[in-house]
């Protein structure tokens, strides 16, 4: 019987996700992370060195006291060694929480009294502000040095089940106090297998992460799926668009993903012309709409620019545009991919038809596990499966979604809805716009209008960004592609538009300068 032949110590299989075993036993020697910094030598981990490294933090971890469940805190810029972390949670059972380094000191008790880290963990640069924090909160343990190494011998801890959480990911907060997205491994795994297949990526990709890893498109878009996949991480401490065509071009990135910001920065630049890129076989970009015009110069470059769709709770991967229907589909986010079941409804919940404006739905296994110790926040969010989003989207008759805006967002003007996303679409197809961003703002006759900043390129529109007649040109022909009550009642040229952490434009900063103290 092949029972009696099992052993009867009572060791249980052991689960973990430290996906960066696996590929030291079968490719130790491929390059697995890099870290580039100017001014000091690039940082280079095979798999084989990742994993070890990975393993000496689970020894450390270990000795800290981290068990099963615990939360793991670091505060730090864009490093590998956040990458060690994450695996290292991983063998022991413990839950990653990266915070965000742009966050007030205030901001940042909130977020450490509420998880309660049994290690917390910041590099040079912020390793002082936790130790300022530290005594102001009883609870929160010494904070030691990431830079310092974990100075352990390796060790594998117990690992982890699939259902287990992994990582704690906090939300923008833009409507309020930030929730804690519990990942679990499932969320991980499945998020990677999506955008392997979606991207179809290979253990000779690679990517070039600048996002901040406390953000799930630094973390999640390209990251994380690249490492299970056993391909190439290049990590640098921010964005530099002049670096980045740099890296670009030496370490011969296959892949790339971004906010339009970013890739318009790039395109900028005097080097760009002269860069090699034909390295770059992919880009993704989210976050806000794709111009038309970057989207050809990109094209023109031999990079299918491809518009996407996701979120921290389900992942930052949920739909894909065909790279050969980018063009002739500009403005929409493209399709659902693997695994990912995507529907829109109505208020009542019913679903929608063609064309017809609903809430998107998500689910599948990539679906998050809720929000950490918020009861009612997950009842909300997360029905039967399904992920309420929040976002309002419509699908034509090809399959193909587009973004309408967000429930929140929509403001009413006059008795009609108004979604600032599909007003922001219009814009973006006016000449010379590179940039828009539009808010409701409360009007003593409508109720509500529409306010809008845009970046322009003044080249191409042969005048200056701060000449009335750049305003009036906008809103001639956003009047020929959009609905009079739709239209902004004020639209003001910037020469650029503030940033959230994530990259995206922040709103409510913009609807303060109208409305100071309004969220």
């Amino acid at each position: 019987m092949i029972a009696d032949r099992l052993p009867r110590s009572g060791i249980r299989p052991r689960a973990t996700s430290n996906w960066l075993g696996m590929h030291a036993r079968f490719r130790p020697d491929a390059e697995a992370l890099v870290e580039i910094v100017p001014g000091v030598p690039d940082r280079r981990w095979t798999y084989a060195q990742a994993y070890d490294r990975s393993l000496r933090w689970a020894a450390r971890l270990e000795q800290e006291g981290v068990r099963q469940g615990d939360r793991v805190a670091v505060l730090a810029q864009n490093t590998i060694e956040t990458f060690a972390l994450l695996f290292a949670c991983a063998e022991r059972g413990a839950v990653l929480v990266p915070l965000n380094w742009r966050l007030t000191p205030v901001e940042l008790a909130w977020q450490l009294a509420r998880t309660r880290p049994t290690a917390v963990l910041g590099d040079r640069e912020f390793l002082p502000v936790l130790q300022a924090l530290h005594p102001g909160l009883p609870s929160l343990p010494t904070p030691l040095s990431l830079e310092a190494g974990p100075e352990s011998d390796p060790s594998e801890g117990p690992g982890s089940a699939l259902d287990a959480p992994w990582v704690i990911l906090f939300t923008s907060g833009s409507t309020g106090k930030p929730k804690g997205a519990l990942l679990s491994h499932a969320q991980l795994h499945w998020n990677a297998l999506n955008t392997v297949l979606a991207c179809d990526l290979t253990a000779a990709d690679s990517t070039l992460t600048f996002t901040p890893l406390f953000h799930t498109g630094g973390l999640n878009c390209l990251s994380s799926p690249l490492l299970h996949r056993g391909g190439r991480v290049v990590v640098t401490r921010g964005f530099d668009a002049a670096e980045a065509l740099r890296v670009i071009e030496q370490e011969r990135i296959t892949t790339l993903m971004g906010v339009p910001t970013i890739f318009q920065m790039m395109a900028e630049q005097k080097g760009f012309a002269r860069a090699d890129l034909s390295c770059v076989r992919d880009a993704l970009c989210g976050g806000a709409p794709l111009s038309v015009p970057l989207l050809r110069l990109y094209l023109s470059r031999g990079i299918p620019l491809r518009q996407g769709f996701g979120l921290t709770e389900v992942g930052p991967n949920c739909f894909s545009m065909p790279a050969a229907d980018a063009e002739r589909k500009a403005g929409s986010v493209g399709m659902p991919i693997h695994h990912v079941d995507a529907q829109l409804v109505r208020p009542d919940g019913t679903r929608c038809g063609t064309d017809e404006p609903g809430e998107l739905i998500l689910g599948g296994p990539a679906v998050c596990s809720g929000y950490f110790e918020d009861p009612e926040g997950t009842a909300r969010s997360l029905t039967d499966g399904w992920f309420h989003t929040g976002d309002v989207l419509t699908r034509d008759a090809e399959g193909f979604f587009w973004v309408v805006g967000r429930i929140k967002e929509m403001f009413i003007s006059g008795g009609e809805n108004v979604y600032p996303a599909e007003v922001e679409a219009a814009l973006l197809q006016c000449s010379g716009v590179r940039e828009a961003a539009v808010v409701g703002v409360p009007d003593p006759r409508w109720g509500e209008v529409g306010a809008a900043w845009v970046t322009v390129d003044a080249v191409r529109m042969g005048e200056e960004p701060g000449d009335g007649r750049v305003v009036e040109r906008v809103l001639s022909e956003l009047r020929c592609r959009i609905a009079k009550y739709k239209v902004p009642k004020m639209i003001q040229v910037e020469s650029e538009l503030p940033r959230t952490a994530s990259g995206k434009i922040d709103k409510p900063l913009l609807r303060s300068r109208i409305h100071p103290g309004t969220p």
